[in-house]
């Protein structure tokens, strides 16, 4: 068993490892989506409505979980180390899928929610493990390579969750806990540790909590306006999770298999310019460049999906739309040079809980316009508000991004 990571030497498998390390989450959670409100339905003895409400409540408890976990947990990757923090989620997600699986009441399958919120967020120890391992100039497109896994993951899972459930509705939990399991011993046997005993910074509860952790953002210049772009981004993200079904029932009258289709090409369409895109385009623009071009590309593509009179002209705004996931990687890059070695994991931690925060009330957003939309505002305000909405929102975190002042070198040096 390898136990630290040297300088170079299995740096690639490492990474290989983080890799699917972060495609297997994502597909794991994928793999339990098309059977959650099902199985919900049945332990409240088909009662629907009230399957709803709870479902709504699940979705909400995770992203809370989440808020709460994420700055945690990058915080004891940066006391520990990656390699148990990464360990034990995977440990503790495969019991806990396990716990899902035997679920005699809804009470039980509550419980199995909220220990997955705090289990799953492994995507930014992931993230801090690639700042570990890899030299400034190179992380962008590393990070690129993590948005690929993370878009496999959410193209494979619901099919395979899909497939399972037409089995038994608890056998996906049982998939799902078998994959992190055995990726978990994978991982103990071969993941070595990436952060070095000297990088290693004491664990305090004062800054591993959501207030303390955004006091990282004040630590250094720029990094504020760019923890804003990526809440602004992640903001406008969830108009795809909760809209996207709305609005291509309503305005295109699609059925839900070409929702399927459709949501399927959006992440295929990621994961390509995620693996072939953003390497070179990185090389070539900088890790700014590509900042700027995936909001301008997410603007524009959002403001296609709500100008778009017919379906197959939505569709063809995906290739457009997908170039925002230039976004990510630039962004990270820029952040992960802005803070020291033993202050990665707190990053990464911080900008887990801002996504949790854009997880919860993004959907009450964008579903509230929509709604209002279709009814009250049906006179005065286009069907497409909601992705106007959000295309808004890109030209608001293009304008923050504009204004944090670019450094050639780490804005903090690590040591």
């Amino acid at each position: 068993m390898t136990d630290q990571l040297p300088h170079r030497a299995g740096r690639r498998p490492a990474v290989t490892f983080v890799f699917i390390v972060v495609m297997l989450d994502m597909m794991t959670v994928g793999i339990t989506a098309p059977v959650l409100p099902g199985l919900i339905t049945q332990l409240l003895h088909g009662n629907a409505a009230r399957a709803a409400g709870y479902f709504g409540g699940f979705a909400a408890i995770w992203a809370v979980m989440q808020f709460f976990a994420a700055p945690i947990i990058g915080s004891l990757s940066d006391r520990f180390g990656r390699r148990p923090v990464l360990l034990a989620s995977m440990f503790g997600l495969g019991a806990d899928y396990v716990v899902m699986a035997l679920a005699p009441t809804i009470g039980w399958l509550l419980i199995g929610r909220i220990i997955s919120g705090v289990t799953s967020a492994t995507y930014s120890t992931a993230n801090a493990y690639i700042a570990d391992v890899t030299p400034p100039q190179e992380r962008a497109a590393r990070f690129g390579l993590l948005g690929a896994a993370f878009g496999i993951g959410f193209v494979a899972g619901p099919a395979i969750g899909g497939l399972l459930g037409l089995v038994d509705p608890r056998l996906p939990f049982w998939g799902a806990a078998a994959v992190c399991l055995a990726n978990g011993l994978y991982g103990l046997f071969v993941v070595p540790e990436s952060l070095a005993p000297e990088n290693r910074s004491p664990f305090s509860f004062k800054v591993a909590n959501p207030v303390g952790s955004f006091d990282l953002y004040r630590s250094a210049r720029g990094l504020l306006n760019l923890a804003g772009v990526v809440f602004l981004y992640d903001l406008a993200h969830q108009v795809l999770q909760s809209t996207w079904a709305l609005y291509g029932a309503y305005r295109y009258h699609w059925t839900a298999a070409m929702i399927g289709v459709s949501l399927a090409v959006v992440g295929v369409m990621s994961v390509v310019v995620q693996m072939f895109v953003v390497g070179r385009f990185v090389a070539r623009f900088g890790e700014r460049g590509a900042l700027y071009s995936g909001l301008v590309f997410g603007a524009i593509g959002f403001a296609i999906y709500g100008l778009a009179p017919m379906g197959w002209m939505f569709i063809a705004g995906i290739p457009i739309f997908s170039l925002m996931s230039l976004l990510t990687p630039g962004v990270q890059g820029l952040m992960s040079r802005g803070v020291p070695a033993n202050q990665q994991g707190r990053l990464q931690g911080a900008n887990g809980s801002l996504m949790a925060i854009a997880s919860v009330f993004g959907p009450l957003l964008f579903t509230q316009v929509f709604a209002h939309t279709i009814t009250t505002w049906s006179a005065l305000a286009p069907v497409g508000l909601p992705f106007y909405l959000a295309a808004a929102l890109m030209g608001l975190a293009l304008l923050l991004a504009a204004s944090a002042r670019p450094r050639a070198e780490p804005i903090i040096q690590a040591g």
